[in-house]
């Protein structure tokens, strides 16, 4: 059993008929004799088209139940099983109600077409998934219910149905279409003239683009390479010269004259990608031909003339328009140009335009793949040495040796024509052979002076001569040529290599690849380019050099990196060989600036599970460090609010002193939280001012009691540079950490000592110490180290001290006490005796 036939009636806009002509076939087949059944149709109660179905069978709809309201779809099991041999189905791009077989009617047809049932169906233009927002940009309306553009396309026939908008208004007006309360908003809003005649031109061309389809299939299954000139295609061959603005208006104009004219500007590009086309001028061109209202097409080819006609006949072209040769007069010689070429070639179906313009036979710079390489000064140390080295050893050899022998003159000159070569590359050493060959007849084989040789055997040793002398330039070119090419892969092998070793090293610095780059192909800038989407505006994701360029468009070198992303170059065109080399740079800064993406990603995930980890933890401190000085809070209060107890002045002081402490303690873990929450904010901004130490270090002892410290600060210590405030909560923070956890009896030592440009000051207990491998993380949030005392807070001391302190450019960092426990070494810079004053702050800043 095979695939059914599928046929679509294409609608220009809701109601022109589609439906209304979906059921005429349908009558038109019954009246043949065909099984014919309607699906499903909605008349939508146009009187018309409900006479229509009249005389059709139609199979009964399911009913599905969806939010308490009755909906009927096509039931496509009932069709399966009536199997008839046409099925008639309304609506393609209908989506179904929640609960159907299918989640969309078109998905309903393909099962039908699949059991060998031929389907009639129906669909508007506006309902096509590729012109979603060109219908919506027309109408103001965006279709939700749409059908993918490929099952459309599959459609075995395609018919339009069209309409003029006038006569549509006109059906419109008279109610053939909406009920006449819903006429007046429809003419006004998407039934306005505009918007009909543009969906009218988006169904034609929409349609004409796959009757050209159907086209080519047909031409290419019955092989047929001439032209069937069905409408005017103008096909303009450019090269990327100056001349390629004036081809592409000379056929806009040609196109023209005729109706539906079209014209396809096409730039051949060699396989090998070596060209002398300028990016900006190509991608000029390409803005004019879409300006125009053509299109630009990149072609690969090696044989230019071969590649455009295979070009135009491919999209059956009916003229050509090429520019008179940029090649002069005597070039065309040796090889006639592309427009003769394809002027020759073309045929009988294919008519060629050779425009003139301003650059005709003006020459055009051909690449000098040796000369360019060895350098403008070596150039001419060769040719010197091919022609004025023969001279001068003809003036030596009359002069000195006249009698030297003609095989020994031979050899002589023989090693000029070696040193040409070597120099200068080919074309020297065959000039300096036939100069040399010339000078050796002229002055060394009898007769002498004249330009005869009268010994056969000097004639045979001339030729010899003549051709060792080319045998040896041209080997010695081509190993100087070898040579070159060899130095070359090693540069790009080396290249290459550093590629790979910044792939597997995880190099990550974007700026300095597109330095590297810039430094290797000797550029003025160079650019990443990227963008969301194909029509999106370009932005550059990082630049190196002066001036870098903002489009692809306007550098001297565009290296695509997939369809959204470039590296553009500015500075030079560079040649095919150069270009291989930057394609791996480019593939490179995709990668770099990817893994840059995922590391600040990756960086921001793990700020966001370090936030969730405070966050939780500080449930945690609040659950339980806060809730206890608040319960005795709570407990002392309700003893002295007690009438059934007689408190003594002694027990009444004993309560109130716990109250005060409760409410101490509340308050320095309740600073400690909004400490760090300002560090973490970034808000915390200090003041720094020159402080001297023992002016600070006491009054952050003041929560602690005064026999549990010991002091030694020398009184002839510098200044410090820092905010007294934080440096003072810092300090406090640490002092209280260490006696919190040393024995009874041991006081802590903090003393202070100068350090080269900065001060150290050492806050030392005697506790039970950290292991190495913890002293990091006790800098943590909400990190309390080991078998930590009742009460001692929330984790935050250690933290916000260390946040302080590298705020003023400080240090903190914990070392073994040695005999036991731990110190915790500050390290402050000293002033270098110039005022220090206060900054600008932000309204949220704190100190």
């Amino acid at each position: 059993m095979g695939r059914g036939t599928f046929r679509i009636y294409l609608g220009s806009a809701p109601g022109v008929g589609k439906t209304y002509a979906m059921l005429s076939e349908g009558h038109r087949r019954v009246e043949r004799g065909t099984d014919v059944v309607v699906a499903f149709v909605e008349h939508h109660h146009r009187p018309r088209t409900e006479v229509m179905l009249h005389g059709l069978e139609q199979l009964s709809r399911r009913e599905l139940d969806y939010r308490d309201t009755v909906f009927t779809e096509m039931d496509v099991d009932a069709i399966l099983a009536r199997r008839p041999a046409v099925a008639l189905v309304d609506e393609l791009a209908h989506t179904n109600v929640p609960g159907s077989r299918n989640t969309k009617r078109w998905q309903d047809v393909e099962e039908l077409l699949q059991a060998g049932i031929d389907v009639v169906s129906t669909v508007n233009i506006q309902h096509l998934e590729s012109l979603g927002d060109v219908v919506e940009t027309i109408t103001g309306v965006r279709q939700r219910e749409t059908v993918p553009d490929e099952v459309v396309r599959r459609a075995d026939q395609i018919e339009l149905v069209d309409m003029s908008p006038q006569a549509l208004r006109r059906r419109m007006a008279h109610g053939n279409i909406y009920k006449p309360d819903k006429v007046d908003a429809a003419l006004s809003n998407y039934f306005r003239p505009g918007n009909l005649t543009a969906l009218r031109e988006l169904a034609l061309l929409w349609v004409a683009d796959r009757v050209d389809e159907y086209l080519r299939e047909y031409r290419g299954e019955h092989d047929i390479r001439t032209t069937w000139q069905a409408r005017e295609r103008i096909v303009v061959g450019i090269t990327g010269g100056p001349e390629g603005r004036t081809l592409i208006r000379r056929a806009a104009r040609l196109a023209e004259k005729g109706s539906g004219g079209e014209v396809l500007a096409v730039y051949i590009a060699r396989s090998d990608g070596l060209t002398a086309a300028s990016p900006k001028e190509l991608a000029v061109q390409r803005t004019l031909a879409e300006d125009l209202g053509g299109t630009f097409h990149h072609v690969i080819g090696d044989n230019v003339p071969d590649a455009l006609l295979e070009f135009a006949r491919g999209c059956n072209a009916t003229q050509i328009v090429l520019g008179v040769s940029r090649r002069r007069s005597w070039q065309s010689v040796f090889r006639p140009g592309v427009s003769a070429t394809v002027a020759r070639e073309s045929g009988p179906d294919l008519d060629v335009h050779i425009v003139t313009h301003d650059e005709a036979a003006k020459g055009r710079r051909l690449p000098v793949a040796r000369g360019a390489r060895l350098g403008r000064s070596r150039i001419i140390r060769g040719w010197l040495a091919g022609v004025a080295g023969p001279a001068l050893l003809t003036v030596l050899l009359n002069q000195l040796v006249p009698d030297l022998g003609l095989a020994n003159d031979m050899l002589l000159f023989l090693t000029f024509t070696v040193a040409a070569a070597l120099l200068g590359g080919l074309l020297p050493a065959l000039a300096s052979a036939a100069f040399g060959s010339l000078l050796l007849n002229y002055y060394f084989t009898p007769p002498l002076h004249e330009f005869t040789i009268s010994d056969p055997k000097n004639i045979v040793a001339i030729a010899i001569f003549v051709g060792v002398a080319v045998s040896v330039a041209s080997v010695v070119d081509l190993a100087a040529r070898r040579t070159h090419q060899a130095a070359r892969l090693r540069a790009e092998s080396e290249i290459l290599s550093f590629l790979a070793g910044s792939i597997l090293r995880g190099d990550t610095a974007l700026d300095a690849l597109l330095e590297r780059v810039r430094e290797t192909f000797a550029m003025e800038s160079v650019a990443l380019l990227e963008r969301g989407t194909e029509v999106a505006p370009w932005t550059t994701a990082g630049s190196t050099g002066r001036n870098p360029v903002a489009r692809p468009e306007d550098a001297d070198v565009d290296m695509p990196i997939g369809e959204n992303m470039a590296l553009a170059l500015s500075g030079r065109v560079l040649p095919a060989e150069d270009r291989r080399v930057l394609g791996a740079f480019a593939a490179q800064a995709a990668v770099v600036l990817d893994r840059q993406r995922l590391v600040g990603e990756a960086e921001e995930a793990r700020r966001l599970v370090e936030g969730h980890q405070i966050r939780t933890a500080l449930l945690a401190a609040v659950s339980h460090d806060l809730r206890t000085p608040l319960a005795g809070i709570k407990v002392s209060v309700t003893s002295l609010r007690s009438t059934d107890v007689d408190w003594s002045d002694e027990d009444r002081a004993e309560l109130l002193e716990g109250i005060e402490d409760g409410a101490d303690h509340l308050d320095h873990l309740i600073g400690n939280l909004l400490d760090m929450s300002r560090l973490q904010t970034g808000t915390v901004v200090p003041i720094i001012r020159e402080t001297d130490l023992d002016e600070v270090v006491p009054m952050a002892l003041a929560g602690v009691p005064g026999d549990s410290v010991v002091l030694d600060i020398p009184e002839t210590l510098r200044m410090v540079a820092v905010d007294r405030g934080l440096l003072e909560r810092a300090v406090a923070n640490l002092v209280e950490n260490a006696v919190m956890y040393s024995p009874l009896g041991q006081s802590v030592l903090v003393a202070a000592s100068a350090l080269a440009d900065r001060l150290e000051l050492r806050v030392v207990d005697r506790g039970p110490g950290v292991p190495d491998e913890a002293k990091d993380r006790i800098f943590e949030p909400f990190q309390r180290y080991g078998d930590t005392p009742a009460g001692a807070g929330v984790g935050l001391g250690l933290a916000v001290a260390r946040g302080f302190l590298e705020a003023m450019n400080g240090t903190l960092t914990a070392e073994d006490t040695p005999g036991g426990g731990l110190t915790m070494v500050v390290t402050l810079p000293v002033t270098q005796g110039t005022p220090l004053t206060r900054p600008d702050l932000p309204t949220d800043a704190t100190t």
